[in-house]
């Protein structure tokens, strides 16, 4: 299936859009594709990536998950506010250039604006779980209908 660009979706531009692509979406469920190259602003001299910035991943891949469901609802994209987070796993220390990693959000609990979703890192073949969290998200307004 083809989805739209990630820049359309998101907010995020520049060096703070690290997702690189959607793989598979579904009313609940959202896997992107992140490349650790593309995490420069994040990385250290020899270019690896600390695996805390896996929590970046994972609340991008939350905003596409958002972005496609505005997107399927004939609505523009809403602004969100990443809470916090339970449960944060991380099974390596870093990401290296040019690694390849499946990101997935899936939607475990909604209420108004409040949203949880269980997030996951896998290598790029899905084998091997490399990083885990449960994200709380607040949903606001549209962009550009949010009051000063």
């Amino acid at each position: 299936m083809e989805y739209p660009e990630v820049a359309d979706l998101v907010p995020h531009a520049g060096s703070m859009l690290l997702v690189r692509r959607v793989l598979a979406h579904s009313g609940e469920r959202t896997v992107c594709e992140v490349d650790a190259s593309d995490s420069e602003l994040f990385a250290a001299a020899d270019g690896r990536v600390p695996a805390w910035v896996g929590l970046e991943y994972m609340a991008q891949c939350v905003a596409v998950h958002g972005g496609l469901r505005a997107r399927e609802a004939g609505e523009g994209p809403r602004v969100g506010m990443l809470l916090g987070t339970r449960r944060l796993r991380l099974h390596v220390d870093f990401f290296v250039p040019g690694e390849v990693v499946r990101v997935s959000a899936t939607r475990v609990h909604a209420s108004a604006q409040m949203l949880s979703f269980a997030c996951e890192i896998h290598d790029g073949d899905g084998d091997r779980l490399l990083a885990a969290a449960r994200l709380n998200v607040f949903v606001s307004e549209r962009i550009g209908e949010a009051n000063p």
